[in-house]
């Protein structure tokens, strides 16, 4: 079973195999975590993403595509598009439960060790925080405990407080 963390900081600068972007459906990069590693990460990865969006027209809520990392310290980055909150009505809970499946599915395909995930859809998709970590953490604990995975190290990388309080809770 991989060793599960919790850290404050800058999910950019995670020396880890993959660092998990919250994208957009479209891959062009955008606001919040989103524009932050395409900022740090460089044109490779906006190349990489330009690649699959011809190949497919992007990636659909609760999907995970995997890029170079650029110039990130991490080697991969995959971008899954976690969904909008609208009430919780609209199946919300399920796309939330597939990004991180689909992101960890990805990095088992791969073969990495590590992964770094940040706070999928608690930004300007209005998640709710504490529903939005529960499911993270109950979504990733039931992929151990089911999937043969060559993941060692999986750390929630919390930029804001509120977010580091609630995951610290959880783990």
């Amino acid at each position: 079973m991989a060793t599960i963390k919790v850290h404050q900081g800058d999910i950019t600068t995670q020396p880890v195999d993959a660092i998990v972007n919250a994208a957009n459906q479209r891959l062009l990069g955008g606001a919040g975590v989103d524009g932050a590693i395409h900022r740090a990460g460089g044109p490779a990865i906006m190349a990489e993403c330009d690649r699959i969006r011809d190949q497919q027209g992007g990636c659909p809520t609760g999907q995970a595509v995997i890029t170079t990392a650029g110039e990130l310290a991490a080697k991969h980055v995959i971008h899954t598009v976690g969904p909008i909150w609208n009430g919780g009505s609209n199946n919300e809970t399920e796309l939330l439960k597939n990004c991180y499946q689909n992101s960890l599915k990805l990095a088992d395909q791969h073969g990495l060790n590590s992964i770094a995930f940040p706070n999928i859809s608690t930004g300007v998709y209005g998640f709710p925080k504490q529903q939005a970590a529960e499911i993270a953490v109950a979504t990733v604990n039931h992929y151990f405990d089911v999937q043969s995975t060559t993941l060692e190290k999986l750390t929630f990388v919390c930029f804001d407080d509120e977010n580091y309080s609630i995951y610290k809770g959880l783990i």
